[in-house]
């Protein structure tokens, strides 16, 4: 098969997308362009890769095995590139950086900082509230780096900690908890429980946490998204574990409090990871160092505000 990389990328996108127009778009080629190219690959296969259905395309069963062989071939493809732009020591390229949705609250405005600093590098970010698909992404090669909570076992990466996470109990405005200093944990279980999915993070550190504690809270109710448990809490369902690294708009705005429980923040990190049997690209290799170097000062600072500014005492 005389196939060329163009093809194989416009195919992953589309097979991403499952729509030749929004692959056209984040290409930035036009739909007839990619209509053409995915014909001309089905030619070289000599299989048809696509089911379509009116706008819509799904994977025949042989482009689902395809797809597997293109993504080792588009990684291939981009380690020799790395290899060689290691050898121009180049202070440019592309990171592509995947990270779960919690951490767009304080990672975008470090990757700004880092932008400024390696105005070369191009940037692409591949955001998802799903951490078996971040782990996907970084088996597959479609992503340099991730950001996450916790350290993948089910891949071998080279996961490392940079800076503290802490979960909080967080009340809305007008809650009887608020403001009410050195409370225990049992208080909670007086009061409606908002927890996370099971498989969750935080869910996991809050279970942890009430074990520990010889407690057995009811939960309320259960929320598959940490974006919808905060507004849920605001909103005065309930009583919520959240990431405090989450919630500084709504702490600066009266809307939520951090509740002063014995043994909260619960701390946890965030990690950064790569997979061990790929070399990082210099753009990659540079993002690694300036988050090692800057992420735990930063988000250190950032923290502590927050809790001076919802202590009890300032009530």
């Amino acid at each position: 098969m005389n196939l060329s990389f163009r093809q194989l990328r416009v195919f992953t996108e589309v097979a991403r997308h499952g729509s030749v127009q929004r692959a056209a778009a984040t290409l930035h080629i036009t739909p007839p362009a990619v209509s053409m190219q995915i014909k001309e690959l089905e030619s070289q296969v000599g299989l048809r890769l696509f089911d379509r259905e009116k706008r819509r395309l799904s994977l025949s069963t042989a482009g689902e095995y395809f797809l597997v062989h293109a993504r080792k071939l588009l990684g291939a493809h981009k380690e020799a590139e790395d290899a060689m732009a290691r050898f121009q020591r180049l202070d440019r390229g592309q990171l592509t950086l995947g990270f779960v949705s919690t951490a767009k609250y304080f990672l975008l405005r470090l990757l700004a900082r880092f932008h400024d600093e390696h105005p070369g590098v191009e940037l692409r970010l591949r955001v998802t509230h799903n951490r078996e698909h971040l782990l996907r992404l970084l088996q597959g090669g479609e992503i340099d780096l991730a950001v996450m909570g916790r350290p993948p076992r089910e891949i071998e990466t080279r996961a490392e900690a940079f800076a503290a996470h802490p979960l909080v109990f967080a009340a809305p405005a007008g809650h009887p908890l608020t403001h009410e200093p050195h409370l225990p944990a049992r208080v909670l279980v007086a009061h409606r429980l908002l927890i996370r999915e099971a498989g969750s993070g935080t869910r996991a550190a809050m279970e942890e946490f009430f074990a520990a504690q010889q407690l057995a809270p009811t939960a309320a109710m259960e929320i598959a998204s940490n974006e919808t448990l905060k507004q849920a809490v605001i909103a005065g369902f309930g009583v919520g574990l959240l990431s405090l690294h989450t919630i500084g708009l709504e702490i600066r705005g009266g809307l939520l409090h951090v509740l002063d429980i014995a043994g909260t923040p619960l701390m946890r990190s965030w990690f950064i990871a790569h997979m061990q049997s790929r070399l990082l690209s210099p753009a990659a290799e540079a993002f690694r160092y300036f988050i090692l170097e800057h992420g735990e000062a930063y988000l250190a600072a950032q923290d502590a505000a927050l809790l001076r500014e919802d202590t009890p005492a300032s009530a």
